[in-house]
């Protein structure tokens, strides 16, 4: 008997390894959503020691953002140069897959990140510029070549993720007295076909299967202005990538944001 062709497959079915060191069927699950489990990417913090020590005493949020940015400076370059003109070779720089993100979540800065997600916890996109339902097809051929891009992907930019990731994991709790799990978060749509309806509990709730990255918000109302289905979400702590409040200096202020990492999660949907 031949082998069977992968052609066919959906990347959703394709769970990839980590380097969080729990299985990947259980992050994406909605079971790990309901109740998490702590994360770090492996390496990361023994890394990055020099920042962790610097933060232990901080107190302001802000204070901890800017020494974020400016630890990330030092090691990785500006994204511009010192008279504020553009430098002459494109560097990559987490700050800009932001602002990228921000224009376009399926733009090549986009696909970056969604492939940082796939490299660090296992979980494989399925939506960049339409359903990625099999690999092979143009949607997965387009989101390979966008995820490659030698424009966005250089000067180490996944492990400039991975301190972003890990600051966002310190910063969260250390600065949430209340030692809460989960975020309320919200987002709004017109279109199922991003994130499908996998298992339909009523008419309003269920279990949603996200792209591995997701933007919501934290505000209803903004929510609303992006589509007349509004899905409510408790979204673990230890899901989020980036949140507005997080560094003093990037492009995602004006919809109080967060960048969560996806997969099944149980939803409350509303009309808005």
């Amino acid at each position: 008997m031949g082998r069977k062709r992968t052609g066919n497959r959906s990347p959703a079915t394709s769970l990839g390894g980590n380097l969080v060191g729990l299985p990947t069927g259980l992050l994406i699950s909605a079971d790990f959503h309901a109740f998490p489990l702590p994360i770090h990417i492996a390496g990361t913090r023994e890394t990055h020691s020099a920042l962790f020590t610097a933060l232990e005493n901080v107190k302001s949020e802000v204070a901890a953002g800017q020494i974020f940015q400016a630890y990330m400076e030092d090691l990785f370059g500006r994204p511009l140069d010192g008279n504020g003109a553009a430098t002459r070779r494109y560097r990559a720089q987490y700050l800009r897959l932001l602002n990228g993100w921000g224009y376009d979540s399926n733009s090549p800065e986009g696909a970056v990140l969604k492939a940082w997600v796939e490299s660090r916890f296992g979980i494989p996109a399925t939506f960049h510029k339409s359903v990625i339902a099999r690999y092979g097809s143009p949607a997965w051929l387009q989101y390979a070549e966008d995820k490659m891009s030698s424009r966005f992907d250089n000067n180490n930019i996944r492990l400039q993720l991975d301190a972003l990731y890990e600051f966002a994991q310190w910063f969260l709790r250390r600065h949430d007295p209340t030692g809460q799990r989960h975020l309320r978060l919200y987002r709004g749509t017109n279109d199922f076909a991003e994130h499908p309806m996998i298992r339909q509990q009523d008419e309003r709730h269920g279990v949603i299967r996200l792209n591995n990255l997701v933007s919501f918000t934290s505000d209803r109302n903004i929510a609303g202005e992006f589509g007349d289905f509004i899905l409510e979400v408790q979204v673990p702590l230890v899901n989020v990538l980036f949140f507005n409040g997080l560094i003093p200096d990037h492009a995602l202020k004006g919809e109080a944001e967060y960048l969560v990492i996806g997969g099944e999660y149980a939803v409350r949907v509303d009309y808005y």
